[in-house]
């Protein structure tokens, strides 16, 4: 696919992201969880790594996520990441804050010229 047709991610939406993506799938580590969101995307997004493990620093940080050292596919030493109880009740909160401003948006873009 090239660059032209590569989205960046908006900003906020990552968070999200990543929330329902270790909810869908439970533990993964950053790699892991960049990788199914790029692949969900089908390859639109393009995630920076140093994003993405800014977002889980910050996930951390909220107590919306837990961390935890295990193996990786490639059999390589790795953090992953779960979403906690307080972690969900905010993916529903931040589901519906999105699902309301993405209609905003789409309400928006819908409107006709007014002469």
């Amino acid at each position: 696919m090239t660059e032209e047709k590569r989205s960046e991610v908006l900003q906020g939406t990552l968070d999200l992201m990543i929330l329902k993506t270790l909810h869908a799938l439970g533990p993964q580590y950053g790699f892991g969880i960049a990788r199914r969101i790029e692949q969900v995307s089908r390859e639109v997004l393009q995630l920076n790594a140093g994003a993405v493990y800014t977002s889980l620093v910050r996930l951390q940080q909220q107590g919306w996520i837990a961390a935890e050292w295990g193996t990786s596919d490639n059999n390589r030493k790795a953090k992953f990441y779960s979403i906690t109880e307080r972690g969900k009740k905010q993916l529903t909160v931040e589901t519906e804050n999105w699902e309301r401003i993405s209609g905003v948006v789409g309400r928006v873009l819908k409107m006709e010229g007014e002469r």
